[in-house]
């Protein structure tokens, strides 16, 4: 029995499943990017990212009115013609189809990384740096807390549901910069290789794995 345990450790440990593994995170960070950009294009999503758009002091110069949003919120599957009549003219919409754009971008371009070493690389950094971008707005969204509104749980460390919809991507954060990692090195090492093996020098026979 502890034979066969350690053969099928063995198994798992390997480059192989390593470079499977890096693979099916790179697979999963484009899954994650092309599919909530995809409905980045539905009112009910850019409803949605409303409040943490227009707490954000760079992307609140998007929208037409930021300092009005929560006047017009809306609760997802809700339809309200007058507040997305609002919404609308407020640039809620136009805003939420270009992250849209960008986020199937990023998405694309992990996918290509499974054939492309310089798009993946392009791909996994952009994927890197939007979780940093994302994860503050935990700093910025006062909805991203419970309010005080006489329970006595409220506020840090409280995530609301928006809040913990925003902490889910420090995974998202980790597994791209694996990703990253990974996709450097393959770049790197077909130039390591013309110079006399540097790749060898510098990377032990157990770590990611090249495409």
């Amino acid at each position: 029995m502890r034979t066969r345990l350690r053969a099928a450790l063995a198994v798992v440990a390997s480059a192989r499943s390593q470079r499977i593994g890096l693979h099916g995170m790179r697979v999963a960070v484009a899954i994650i990017f092309l599919w909530i950009g995809g409905v980045k294009f539905a009112p009910y999503e850019a409803d949605s990212i409303t409040p943490f758009v227009a707490n954000n002091p760079v992307m609140r110069l998007f929208y037409a009115h930021p300092e009005a949003y929560r006047q017009h919120m809306t609760r997802e599957g809700e339809l309200k013609p007058d507040e997305r009549s609002w919404q609308a003219a407020n640039g809620t919409y136009r805003f939420s189809n270009g992250l849209g754009v960008v986020e199937l971008l990023i998405g694309g371009l992990m996918l290509l990384g499974l054939v492309s070493r310089r798009l993946g690389l392009a791909g996994a950094t952009v994927a890197f740096l939007t979780p940093v971008v994302t994860l503050s707005f935990l700093a910025t969204t006062p909805e991203a807390w419970v309010p005080a509104l006489g329970d006595a749980q409220h506020g840090f460390p409280y995530l609301s549901g928006a809040g913990r919809l925003v902490l889910k991507d420090v995974v998202l954060l980790a597994g791209a910069w694996l990703v990253l990692v990974d996709s450097a090195r393959a770049v790197l090492e077909p130039r390591a290789a013309a110079r006399g093996g540097f790749a060898s020098l510098t990377r032990p026979p157990a770590t990611l794995g090249s495409h």
